[in-house]
């Protein structure tokens, strides 16, 4: 919950937007400011206080204890120009906050945490517990000192100027003892000086419990299972089970004061598992010979701890089974559309998959355009034209070693662009999420006016990948249903036959007035754009940089733009 807190009239009408906006996360503390403070440091985990910077530093300094647990604070200048992140600006997400608050005022948010000034992940902002000295390797990341990074397991991290070690590395170096070192690991070991310790989500707990088990008594294996096995109870992703313990008090218990969730798996699931401690017992209750390893197994990976029955309560039989697997890393690729060109296109969602990216793949030109969108320490793999089959699996390579990689194209992704041959190379051994991107189709489209009004396709004339019959058959197929047509690859010096076929093609079904596009570049400074007539277009001022937008019989020039109605019945009416 976010406690708003206001003390003036400008103060109110800004608190009471951020209410409106936000009305399921926000609560507003009336009184007087200083009680409101107070009650909402207490009862909330943010703040957005319309106060004064100094007002705020000396009503909650009396306050602070911790900063892993303290509330986040922004302040909100009376004139609603700035967002500042007072407190917790990693921790309790205020630098996150002021961005959020800043967006929907207008105010310029105002962070000062080193890291964010310089573009570089905080290393208590990765969604990962964190142990060590992080002021002392976080400065060391700030002052360009050497920092090793020993992954003992692989697993996505955002860009950081690291040098990578140990088994999972890529130079074969062995860590000093005496330097900066981030150590991702799932094994019980304390930080040595100037180490931090990033703990993933790489275990799985495979549990089993009788009816009425005790909660206490399902923790208390689990802790003897992780402390023998050496493991670090803050890498347990989740607790699995067989789904007919899905309602068992016990377990539910004990995944909720772990922190994590209880997943659940039918019998028959878990009876095809391949397990070492098969037993009748379980097959009896709830139709499969092993739960506890099986549930842990089911999804993959290496079993580190087989299954441990419980101490038990005493003179009682155990009633708590638990087996612990390390699951296998999943690297992540995203496949980002870049757009047309613009930055001002750019999503906001491409733009955060660039600087999560640790390893950018993609063409050099493209590279180029938004080279500067990246964090300090991304690995940058860029090739030339035509080496489009060498990306894509590049990028699935480097995905399945446990990075976080973005393949990039222009336009979206999925468009006659990378998405393709990347997902072809990819199996069910790597996350991929696809960002969409303004294609130029989009773009071209806006420019001209509305032809894309009704339904449409675009068809690439390129016969690089596609056999010009195929290419043939489905330009007379547009052309016979009247649908909009745009054509990417419309020519190039190579290739300059195909888009006359293609406009002759098209008018053997439409007038030779019918309206036709043509945008270069769109939305780059270059943009050229034309509006000509079917039977006018002289395909030789055309180039691969081109789009041509064909209409259909309905489209017309309307005021210098082109416009394919809908068809909307009102607008046929007499007026």
């Amino acid at each position: 919950m976010i406690g708003l807190i206001s003390a003036t009239a400008a103060g109110v009408r800004a608190r009471e937007r951020v209410a409106a906006a936000w009305p399921d996360r926000t609560r507003v503390y009336d009184g007087p400011v200083g009680d409101a403070v107070r009650r909402a440091f207490a009862e909330c985990e943010q703040l957005v206080c319309f106060l004064a910077t100094g007002a705020v530093v000396r009503l909650v300094a009396p306050l602070l204890e911790d900063k892993a647990s303290d509330p986040g604070i922004v302040c909100v200048d009376e004139g609603g120009r700035f967002a500042v992140p007072l407190v917790g600006g990693h921790g309790g997400g205020a630098n996150e906050l002021a961005h959020a608050v800043g967006e929907l005022l207008g105010a310029q948010p105002v962070v000062t945490t080193a890291t964010d000034a310089v573009g570089l992940p905080g290393l208590d902002t990765l969604g990962f517990p964190v142990e060590g000295d992080v002021a002392a390797v976080t400065r060391a990341l700030l002052d360009g000192e050497p920092v090793a990074l020993e992954a003992e397991v692989p697993w996505p991290l955002p860009p950081l100027p690291v040098t990578p070690t140990g088994p999972t590395g890529l130079t074969g170096l062995t860590a000093l003892t005496d330097q900066y070192t981030i150590r991702v690991s799932d094994r019980l070991v304390e930080p040595a000086a100037h180490e931090v310790v990033l703990r993933p989500p790489s275990l799985v707990i495979g549990v089993g419990a009788s009816k009425g088990a005790p909660v206490d008594e399902v923790l208390g294996n689990i802790a003897d299972a992780l402390r023998d096995a050496g493991l670090s109870a803050k890498s347990v992703a989740e607790l699995a089970t067989v789904e007919a313990k899905a309602d068992e008090p016990g377990l539910l218990e004990a995944a909720a004061r772990l922190g994590v969730p209880l997943v659940t798996y039918s019998a028959e699931e878990l009876a095809a598992v391949d397990v070492p401690n098969p037993s009748d017992a379980p097959l009896t209750a709830v139709g499969t010979p092993s739960v506890a390893e099986a549930a842990a197994l089911v999804r993959g990976g290496e079993l580190l701890v087989p299954k441990q029955k419980s101490a038990g309560q005493p003179g009682q039989p155990a009633m708590a089974t638990c087996a612990v697997v390390r699951r296998p890393s999943r690297g992540r690729l995203a496949v980002v559309g870049l757009g047309p060109g613009a930055r001002d296109l750019l999503t906001p969602r491409a733009r955060e998959e660039l600087r999560r990216a640790s390893v950018l793949v993609g063409l050099d030109q493209y590279v180029a355009q938004i080279r500067d969108l990246l964090r300090p320490g991304t690995r940058i793999l860029e090739s030339g034209l035509g080496a489009e089959e060498e990306r894509a699996r590049t990028a699935v390579t480097e995905a399945r070693l446990g990075h976080a990689v973005a393949l990039i194209g222009s336009g979206d992704a999925g468009v006659y662009a990378m998405a393709s041959p990347a997902l072809a190379e990819a199996s069910d051994d790597i996350d991929v999420v696809g960002v969409p991107g303004v294609t130029a189709a989009l773009a071209a489209g806006a420019i001209l006016g509305a032809p894309l009004g009704h339904d449409h396709v675009s068809i690439s004339l390129s016969d690089l990948h596609t056999p010009w019959e195929v290419i043939e058959r489905r330009v007379r197929a547009a052309a016979e249903a009247d649908i909009v047509v745009t054509f990417y690859n419309p020519r190039s010096r190579g290739r300059d036959w195909q888009l006359p076929k293609a406009l002759a093609i098209l008018g053997e079904h439409r007038e030779p007035t019918t309206p036709v596009g043509v945008v270069r570049n769109a939305s780059r400074p270059d943009e050229s754009s034309r509006l000509t007539a079917l039977a006018e277009l002289d395909p030789a001022t055309v180039d691969m940089m081109t789009v041509v937008t064909v209409g259909n019989t309905a489209t017309r020039e309307i005021s210098g733009r082109m416009v394919t109605p809908r068809g909307y019945r009102w607008q046929e009416e007499p007026r």
